[in-house]
Formats: structure tokens, sequence, C-alpha cells
């Protein structure tokens, strides 16, 4: 028998953190009506947090929002255990119960460890410095334009003299708008520069004054000139003058150029030698070549073809010498994932010497093109399955030696349902299953399309082309094998817009073996058997996904994906001009054919150090033509540890439809066409890398067709309220940093179908009925 591994440290990190939960527990109920303040000196004050911050302009106009969250960002100074900072606190703060009753003057034993493990220094009245503050925000609002601001603060006590929260009143006073705008003035081409940059100024006369706009309007200024070959120009070279004097609430603003102005900051640059150097990871002879008018020296043999290395220089002898050239360059070479570095040096300032050109040199080294990689990882996924999973993968990062990689992977995973019920007839709704898969991916670091189309573009694109099977079994239910072969394109139009276009995917899916459970279902339930059969699914799928940070710190961020999937047009509409009428085969086998849209917001707000997280889907399919169901695999389910989780993986649905609970494969049954889910979930720290979580979820999954054998699941305004599953539910976080534990428990409120046990809203029949837990890897969404 193998001896068991040793623990690891993160093994030893858990046990330490549940040993911790469970000595903090009974602590907490102690001392739950302890006081927070016992180790206050005379004269000190606990800060609990902001009780109101007042902003209101005395002109009466709404402050603008920008200004509004630099005020708050000033004053919301996070109290000790913030729940809602810096407004609301949890109601149990242990970090300030240990560091007043555990505290010892002996440096070891368990009181001491306990006491540098779970106790916080309290956060004072006087450490935060309200006085302050109320400085820093009317500085800040001098930046927004509102000179004549005035701040002022009072605390706020209850019962405890100790205790404190701050109220702030922030008067803003009247806004200050840009009178006459000037910009530098310099001779020669310098100065036609300085004219033609001013036409598109993001400063404007009778805006109102913004210290944000004023930098960036310089920053572009700078970037416009070191883009035009004034590549030692530098922002600080840049300043204002402002004149508040010639009218009330105006402000005229001249740019100018500073003095002190290096000469080589003042005059354009071209390219001069541009020399690429390219090293193996074992040197060897040295060559060289000319690729046009610029040098590659390299190790023998060469393993980048020139072709590629010429279509990633943006930069040539004689070329104005840009920043977005040179950026550009050194982008181009990195996404071709085959170097461990690349660098580029620019002639120095001093070596100049008076020149007008810059010699340019890169320098990269290849990376090793063969990679193995073995994972055995926990795997949880959308449709709540968890277990063991193992994959091996082998690629060649650099195959035809202009980074193409392909790779071949096969995988195997163990999974079982989370969320896991007990049937009427007393056995487990769980599903257990097995998978092995054969993966080949070809990626190719650019977009094989004629070159008009992808000419230009500044972001990261891939061509893929992939080949597979997958083998599924379910011991319940059924065995099936799946091939699949796709040509995609992943490419960005902006650093926010990403794109997937799959214009050919080809999945063919065929049972091996069903169970007579199995096959006595599909014969009661012709649809759900129809999804099932051996078939070809051509389509052509495209996804839009834009990825938008955005507020203070771009701490608050949306994402909107939409994707489009539409199957067999293309092959049916053939069939039909080569004469085949009704249905459609190919190769012996039907051809699906349906349409299928899924719109997905997610919305992510930071409050503090706590996250508001949101979503809502909708997604719909319809099959026509050739088919009157969906695939199996393309319809649309609900429910478990990413979506409804107070019920498990198809358990609801579709509308009000229930079926019997003697019915040990009903889960076959609750699928849909159309499926609508909201979210919601806030979540906040606890203690160390543990955290908590609340959550709202609703939803559920309607058929688009009357199928008598699911009565009440078609889509109907009618009883569309309530047919929403609603539940609630709380769970805890564990961070390590490269993947996040999660336990939720869900809470049912409603079904969406009629319980005889219990009416009116809440119709759950006991609430232990309710309740599902997931033991799940990331986040839900």
């Amino acid at each position: 028998m193998p001896l068991p591994e040793p623990k690891t440290r993160q093994t030893i990190a858990m046990n330490r953190l549940f040993l911790r939960i469970l000595v903090a527990c009974p602590l907490a109920v102690l001392v739950a009506s302890c006081s927070t303040t016992r180790r206050l000196a005379e004269g000190e004050t606990l800060y609990t947090g902001v009780k109101k911050i007042d902003i209101e302009a005395d002109s009466g106009a709404k402050v603008p929002s920008a200004a509004e969250a630099a005020v708050r960002s000033a004053l919301s100074v996070p109290p000790n255990n913030p729940l809602y900072s810096p407004y609301l606190r949890t109601p149990l703060p242990i970090g300030l119960w240990a560091y007043n009753y555990l505290y010892t003057d002996k440096k070891s034993g368990f009181r001491h460890w306990l006491y540098e493990k779970l106790a916080k220094e309290p956060v004072l009245v006087s450490s935060v410095q309200p006085e302050l503050r109320v400085k820093l925000v009317d500085d800040r609002l001098d930046d927004y334009g509102y000179f004549d601001s005035h701040t002022d603060y009072e605390l706020h006590r209850k019962k405890n003299p100790k205790k404190a929260k701050i109220v702030y009143r922030v008067r803003t006073g009247s806004p200050s708008y840009y009178g006459q705008i000037a910009y530098p003035r310099a001779e020669g081409a310098l100065g036609g520069i300085f004219d033609s940059l001013s036409r598109n100024s993001l400063l404007r006369s009778g805006a109102r004054y913004d210290f944000d706009t004023m930098k960036a309007e310089r920053n572009r200024m700078v970037a416009a000139l070191r883009n035009r070959g004034y590549y030692y120009f530098r922002p600080e070279y840049l300043g204002y003058q402002a004149d508040t004097t010639r009218e009330a609430y105006t402000v005229d603003l001249r740019m100018q150029l500073k003095g002190g102005v290096p000469p080589a900051a003042m005059k354009p640059y071209r390219a001069g030698e541009v020399t690429v150097r390219l090293h193996n990871i074992l040197p060897g002879e040295v060559d060289s070549l000319r690729m046009g008018r610029t040098l590659v020296v390299y190790d023998k043999p060469l393993r980048l073809r020139p072709k590629i290395l010429a279509r990633s220089m943006a930069l040539a002898p004689g070329d104005l010498f840009t920043v977005d050239a040179q950026n550009a360059t050194q982008t181009a070479l990195n996404k071709l994932g085959i170097f461990r570095y690349v660098n580029m040096g620019v002639s120095s300032l001093d070596s100049l010497r008076g020149a007008d050109s810059l010699d340019v040199t890169v320098d990269a080294a290849f990376d090793y093109p063969l990679e193995a990689e073995l994972e055995v990882d926990v795997t949880s996924k959308s449709n709540s399955f968890l277990g063991p999973g193992v994959a091996f993968r082998v690629s060649n990062n650099n195959l035809f030696r202009g980074g193409e990689v392909l790779s071949l992977r096969l995988n195997g995973a163990y999974e079982w349902q989370t969320g896991n019920r007990k049937r009427g007839d007393g056995e487990s709704s769980a599903i257990n299953s097995y998978e092995l898969g054969l993966h080949a991916t070809l990626d190719v670091k650019r977009l094989l399309v004629p070159s008009f189309i992808s000419k230009g573009s500044r972001y990261p694109a891939r061509t893929s082309f992939q080949l597979g099977a997958d083998l599924m079994n379910r011991p319940k239910f059924f065995r099936m094998i799946s091939f699949n072969g796709s040509v995609g394109y992943d490419f960005q139009t902006s650093s926010q817009s990403f794109h997937s276009l799959t214009p050919v995917r080809l999945v063919y899916n065929h049972l091996l073996r069903t169970t007579e459970a199995f096959d006595e279902t599909m014969a009661q339930n012709p649809a759900i058997a129809m999804s099932f059969e051996d078939q070809l699914i051509p389509s052509l799928g495209y996804t839009y996904t834009l990825d938008r940070p955005f507020g203070p710190g771009q701490r608050n961020r949306l994402v909107v994906q939409t994707t489009f999937t539409s199957a067999g047009n293309l092959f049916s509409g053939i069939a039909s001009l080569l004469g085949q009428r009704g249905e459609k085969h190919l190769f012996g086998n039907r051809i699906s054919q349906f349409v299928k849209g899924v719109a997905e917001v997610k919305y992510y707000r930071r409050i503090g150090k706590s996250t508001l997280a949101t979503r809502f889907l909708i997604g719909a399919g319809y099959a026509y033509g050739n088919s009157t169901v969906m695939p199996y695999s393309e319809q649309f389910y609900i429910g478990g540890a990413n979506s409804i989780r107070a019920f498990t993986i198809r358990s609801i649905g579709p509308g009000s439809f229930h079926p019997s609970s003697e019915d040990r494969n009903s889960y076959l049954d609750q699928t849909g066409d159309f499926k609508l889910e909201a979210n919601a979930e806030l979540r906040f720290p606890l203690m160390g890398a543990l955290q908590g979580a609340v959550f709202v979820d609703a939803g559920n999954i309607w058929l688009l067709r009357d199928d008598p054998a699911r009565p009440g699941g078609v889509l109907d305004a009618k009883g569309f309220w309530e047919d929403i599953a609603l539940g609630t539910g709380f769970g805890l976080r564990y961070d390590l940093k490269f993947l996040v534990l999660r336990l939720d428990l869900g809470i049912a409120l409603h079904t969406p179908y009629p319980n005889p046990e219990k009416h009116g809203y809440y119709n759950i029949s006991h609430f232990k009925d309710g309740l599902a837990l997931h033991l799940a890897i990331g986040y839900p969404f």
C-alpha cells in the first residue's frame, strides 16, 4: 500500500482556517454583549463609520458624478468589520472583541496565538482625521471648478460616548466655467502641429472647469506629438496658466511650453538603423540576412519565417519614429507566443549628438517549442456537476515557424451532482457520470482571411481548428459518443470589445447504449426522444462580449455577452438543391436545424470592500424545417450551483410542469426552449481569506411548442409571474488566490408548480424541503 502523501501548505492552511473558525464561533457567542471600547485610552473615540455624506450645490444644480465620487472616496474610510462600507458594520466584530479581551503581556501560549490571529486594531476617529479630510474635499472640489466650496463635519454619538459616527456636510458653491482658451506658440513645424491639434481640443469654452479634462488634454497633445516623431517630448514640458480675474466664475486658460525644455524634445526623429537579434535556447553559429531595410542577426537555425517577422515589424529605417509603431512591434512579437522575452532599445538622448534619427535594436530569445502539461484537479461546471479530473496536454508552440500551436489533449473526469435531494421513493436524485475525451487543436496567431480584412488590427487575433471526440457515460441512463470539428476566429476591435466567430462547426452525436429505464422514458416523451436521436448538427455561431471597467479607479465592471447560433440551414439548402424532399439527411443521419440566441448582462459594483454582483440572462431557441425539437445538448436547463441555488440542476421547469416524484428519470424532461434568469449577490469580507455572501436567484425555463407529456410547460403571459422560481440563501467563499472554494446554502421561497399541501406564494411544504447545499469552485457569475 502506498504511503499517504504529506500535507501540502494549502491543506495545512485550510486546517488552520477551520480551527480558527471553530474557536471563533463559540467565542462570538460568549462575548456578543461585550464592549468593543474596553481598552481605549482616555479621550479616544472608536470610529464606527459614516452616518451621512450630505452633498449640496448652492446653485441647486446637480453635482457631476465624477466630482461626487471624488468627494465620497475621500470621506469613505472603512470602520472595523465593514459590511457596507463606510455605513454598515457586520454584527460580529470578532477582531475588536479579541483586541479587547484576549490581550496578554505574555509573548507565547494559546491566548497570545489567538490574539495575534484574531485581534484587529480599533479604527479611531483620530486616525481617520476628519479635520484633514474636509480640507482634502475642498481641494478636490477645486479640481472640478468649485473654488468656493466648504466642507465641515460633526461626530454623532449614541449611548456609548466612546463610539461615534461622522456626519459630513459638503456645500459646493457655484461652479466655474472655461472662458478663453489658448494653446502654446512655437516656431516651425511644432507650432503648426499645436494649431492643428487645438481644433479637436477636449477643452471647450463654456464647459465646466475640470482639472481631469485638462490633464487628459495635455496627455492627448503629448501622445500626438510623440506619434509625429517627437519621441523625447514629455507631459511635464507643458503647463497651464489660469486667469480668474476677467469675469466671475470664469477661468481663462493658456497651455504653454515650460522653460528649460531640452532641444532634443523640440525636433522630430526618424528610424535609423533597425537591427533584430534572435537568440536560440542553445547558441549556435551566427548568421544574418536583410529583410528589406532591416538587418536580422540570428542563431542558426532560424526558427521564425522571415515573412512572419516582417509582418510583425512596424518600424523600418527611414520611417517616422512613432511610439505607436514601437509598441505595435513589441506587441506583435510577444503575441506570437514563441519568445521568452522581447526587448526594444532606442538611441539614448546622450548618444544623439544632434542626429535626427534613432537607431532601434530588437532583442528576442526563443522559448522551448515543446511543452507537456499534466493537470489533476477538481472541476465545477455550470450544470452543477463536481468531481475530480485529470488532463494531459502536449503542444508544439511553433509548429510551422510562425507561432502556430498544435496541442493534443487527453482528459477524463468523474463527476457527481451537488445540491442532492431525495425523491419520493427515497432514492437520491443525484446523477453521477464519467467522461473521456481526446481533442486536437491548431491555433494560428492571426486571422486566416484576406489581408484587406485584417490589415491594421492592433489587437491579438487567432484562427483555431479543432477536432475531438467525447464519451459520456451516465450509468442510470445512457452512454453517448460525440464527434466534433470546428473552425473559429477570435479577435478584438477595441480594448473592451471581443468577438468569436465560428463559421463552421459540425457535431455528430451517437447513442452507444441505453438502459431500460431510459428507453421507457423516451417512449413516454416523444419530444425528448427526438432530441436524443443520432443526428448531425452543422452550425455557425457568433459571440460578442463587451467587458467594460468604469467608475473611480475602474472598480466597477459591466460585462455584456450575446451569442447567436444557427444550425443546418446551409446543409438543408444544399440538400434541397440536390433534390432531397422532406426530411434532409447527410451520410444517413438527420440534419438538425434550429436557431438559438442568448444574451447575458453582468454588473459588478464595488461598495467599500464589498461587491454587489448582478446578472440577467435571457435565451431562446427554436427548431424548424428539418427538426421539431432542438438537440438535447442545445436545450436550456436551470438550477444548480451557478444558477438558482435553491434548486438542484434540472429540478424545475419547464413552466409549471412538475413530474411525478416516483419518476426517477424526470431529470430528462426538465429542459426547455426559452430561459429567463436573474441573480443578485452581495459579497463581503469576513476574516482573512474567508468571505461571505447573501444572494437572491429567480427564473425558469419554458417550451415554445406545446408538449402533452409536459402540461404547463409552454410560455404563457397569463401565468408568467407564477412560473418564476425564487430562492435566496447565503454562502462562504475561501479565496486561495489561484481558485475560490465556494459553499452555498440555497433556500427556496417559491416553486413554479402548485403545491396541494401549501398554498400562497411561499409554497414550500416544509422548510427543510427547500434547502439545497452546493460545493463548487469559482464564483457563480
